[in-house]
């Protein structure tokens, strides 16, 4: 999978910087540089990129002015890039993958790729299962209508109930009563409604059980029910808490900020 991408910032050295660090990711192409915000729109039209990395603060045309210009397309998977901090919650708001702050560290963009990969990934696994029913619809309108949307089946990928042995015991855990999962180690403290089970399986493994769509990282160690989250409260340095239906607090790092964009609208 090569990820098309197109970078805009109005200091060419911050382009040139940007250009040489994305040389370690083999699977970033880079299609166009932009100096502007109104180049930006128009290279995002004519391309249609995977991936912009935007500078915020350009003059005239800024990186939400970009975002806003494109909302009659679809649009690209956005990195946000500045030197300044204040900027976090509209980022959120225009719900941008991730937000860099200059200058860029080479493993916060390794972060930021990885992130962007998983993303792409399940957009386009999606995307294949509506392609293939269009084409069936054509020529074999009863197999389409009996082919499941791409949502479905991105879905149906996951588990519904986890067995857990703990205590001596296995318990049947429907992964919808899970509101979050703290890692320790190779062990995973599951937390439910009204229970604390350990499972011994790393953070990486459990991930892939569970649908990216609802359960997400928003720590290095900590995974979060988004259904069961009912307040977001900012906090300083860009960080964040969520607050659960259970009362309890979770801590949002910068690393995962493209989480609570799930929530600001």
């Amino acid at each position: 999978m090569t990820i098309r991408t197109i970078l805009v910032d109005d200091e060419p050295l911050a382009i040139q910087g940007l250009e040489l660090r994305l040389q370690a990711h083999e699977d970033v192409e880079i299609i166009e540089k932009c100096s502007n915000g109104r180049e930006a729109i128009r290279a995002i039209k004519t391309y249609k990129p995977d991936l912009v990395f935007l500078d915020i603060q350009m003059p005239g045309f800024d990186g939400f002015s970009v975002v806003q210009g494109l909302m009659e397309v679809e649009p690209p998977l956005f990195v946000f890039v500045t030197a300044y901090s204040d900027h976090a919650l509209r980022a959120f708001e225009a719900q941008a993958v991730d937000y860099l702050m200059k200058p860029v560290e080479e493993s916060r963009l390794a972060d930021t790729i990885e992130r962007v990969r998983q993303r792409l990934s399940e957009k386009r696994g999606v995307e294949e299962v509506d392609r293939l029913r269009e084409v069936l619809a054509d020529v074999a309108p009863d197999a389409a209508a009996d082919m499941p949307d791409g949502d479905a089946v991105s879905a149906n990928r996951f588990e519904k109930l986890i067995n857990i042995k703990d205590r001596g015991q296995i318990f049947r855990v429907d992964v919808d009563t899970i509101e979050r999962i703290d890692a320790a180690g190779d062990y995973m403290c599951i937390y439910t409604g009204d229970n604390t089970l350990i499972l011994r399986e790393t953070m990486k493994d459990l991930e892939k059980r569970l649908d990216p769509r609802r359960f997400q990282r928003v720590h290095r160690s900590t995974i979060v029910n988004l259904d069961l989250v009912k307040q977001v409260k900012p906090h300083t340095n860009g960080e964040c808490f969520l607050v659960l239906n259970s009362g309890a607090s979770v801590k949002v790092s910068r690393s995962y900020r493209d989480v609570v964009a799930r929530f600001v609208h």
